[in-house]
């Protein structure tokens, strides 16, 4: 009896000190969040041109959501998937306006003073928790690397309060939309990348030309500090968010893959456009293979998805759609890739295509291998299901909700509907794929009803055949919008300026 009181003690204070040190009961997770990736141009979703190997070996090893809504736009997705709240909610989230860190790298602003300009923003957001600070609470090591965590100018101090160990990347919307930054900052600190010359991240032509330092490219820049993070951090349970800034325009490459180079069906534009989009696919097999050189394989949970739909970068003149009776479709003849799986519109609008995304969880022995999960899910109900995972309680009343039994392949019970903006107005989807989508015009809102599961490519309008679905969809909607469909609508116009 005293040897096995003796035993308990020991294990006891064994499990005090491991809960002292706040030790994971979950998985490393490794988020790769891609910019503007519309589904089509995954070759697990379709895609005929741009082979992506590794990211289809994700899907045959986990699960493919194919139900799964972004946003229309990167800001609000990236605010919305780290709070856990929509983007048609009233003050949840602040958005501002970008070019702020384009003036300090002019010599017209010290980094004290944009600091000093951005800090009404930090005082002005009450998000709760955010997802750094759900891995925080848990006990992992945090780290971002790539574009910026949210808005279109980020404080350092809101990294810092929101829980990063460790972030290396841009902090200005304008900056990270160009491949050779000037300026990278890393946790705080603005570091000079040699042979990058422009503010805005664009290469100099005159540079290239005729400068000695070899310009860098940002992704290069990127997969280099996640490996280190990786590596440092193998022992301990970590969390590492990777919002690369690939495939967003403009189109920019150090070099054409081979693959790409002699093929007569592409322009140079859309061969360029291709190797961003199978740089992006490699740079997830480099991802595996450390993980798995590591041998880490087993506890480790890969997610891939995407901010919003698809955009035709690498196209010339683009056609014009009024969105009401007439809609862009990539598999018409106007896009090459088809990269948004021949669904409605494109980024920024509230069509399928721009707001349904490509969604992958891998984690060996645990997510069913080659499963395709057809329950409604938002990006906002990521932070739920890693509180869940993780076993956290969120203090704050979040709009997401956990997705994790399904994700583990038990039975759950989906969400009602899912709820997103746009720039022409608030949509909801439900369940059973109803969904209705407003357009503000003339100042008057037009409702128009889809039945998704009979209609993919939202080609007939059933409003007037079912106005008693319209009625309650659109009480729902408001409802969702805290009351007023105008909390959906984005207006850039409405950002508070931060360098003005």
């Amino acid at each position: 009896m005293k040897k096995y009181l003796l035993c308990l003690s020991a294990f006891l204070v064994a499990a005090t000190v491991q809960a002292q040190q706040g030790k994971a009961p979950g998985p490393n997770v490794i988020f790769i969040y891609t910019d503007d990736m519309g589904r089509g141009m995954l070759s697990e979703y379709g895609q005929q041109i741009v082979p992506t190997p590794n990211i289809d070996k994700l899907a045959h090893g986990g699960m493919r959501f194919d139900n799964i809504y972004g946003s229309m736009y990167c800001a609000p997705a990236r605010a919305s998937m780290l709070t856990g709240y929509s983007d048609v909610r009233k003050g949840k989230f602040t958005l501002n306006r970008a070019g702020i860190y384009i003036n300090y790298l002019q010599g017209k602003l010290t980094l004290p003073e944009v600091d000093e300009r951005l800090a009404p923003f930090e005082q002005s957001e009450h998000p709760g928790m955010v997802l750094p600070q759900v891995f925080k609470k848990a006990g992992y090591v945090t780290g971002e690397i790539g574009k910026l965590e949210w808005g279109f100018a980020t404080s350092r101090r809101q990294m810092a309060a929101h829980g990063w160990d460790y972030y290396y990347g841009y902090l200005d919307h304008r900056m990270c939309h160009g491949f050779y930054p000037m300026v990278m900052f890393e946790n705080g600190e603005p570091v000079r990348i040699a042979g990058n010359t422009r503010p805005d991240s664009y290469p100099d032509s005159a540079a290239l030309r005729n400068g000695k330092e070899k310009p860098q490219y940002a992704e290069h820049l990127f997969m280099d500090k996640a490996r280190r993070f990786i590596v440092s951090n193998k022992d301990k349970p970590f969390f590492l968010y990777y919002p690369t800034n690939l495939p967003h325009g403009p189109v920019s490459v150090p070099a054409i893959d081979p693959v790409f180079a002699n093929n007569p069906r592409l322009t140079e534009r859309q061969k360029m456009y291709a190797t961003m989009v199978k740089m992006v696919d490699d740079n997830v097999g480099a991802f595996m293979h450390l993980v798995d050189s590591l041998g880490l394989s087993k506890n480790t949970l890969i997610i891939f998805g995407s901010d919003n739909g698809h955009w035709l970068y690498y196209e010339g003149k683009q056609p014009r759609y009024d969105n009401i009776t007439t809609r862009f479709y990539s598999d018409d003849g106007a896009d090459v890739f088809n990269g948004n799986n021949g669904l409605a519109g494109l980024k920024e609008t509230n069509w399928e295509g721009g707001v349904r995304v490509p969604f992958i969880c891998y984690w060996p022995g645990k997510v069913p291998a080659g499963t395709v999960n057809r329950n409604l899910v938002a990006g906002y109900d990521l932070l739920s299901t890693m509180a869940d995972l993780l076993q956290v309680q969120v203090p704050d009343r979040k709009d997401g909700r956990s997705y994790l039994p399904s994700l583990l392949g038990k039975k759950s019970v989906p969400r009602d509907n899912v709820v997103f903006s746009s720039f022409m107005g608030p949509a909801l989807v439900t369940r059973d794929g109803w969904k209705l989508r407003t357009c503000l015009l003339d100042n008057k809102n037009i409702f128009q009803l889809y039945h998704l599961p009979t209609d993919y490519r939202e080609m007939k309008d059933l409003s007037a055949q079912y106005p008693q679905k319209v009625d309650s969809l659109k009480r729902e909607l408001t409802k969702a919008c805290d009351g007023q469909l105008q909390h959906g609508i984005f207006y850039f116009s409405r950002l508070p300026a931060t360098v003005l």
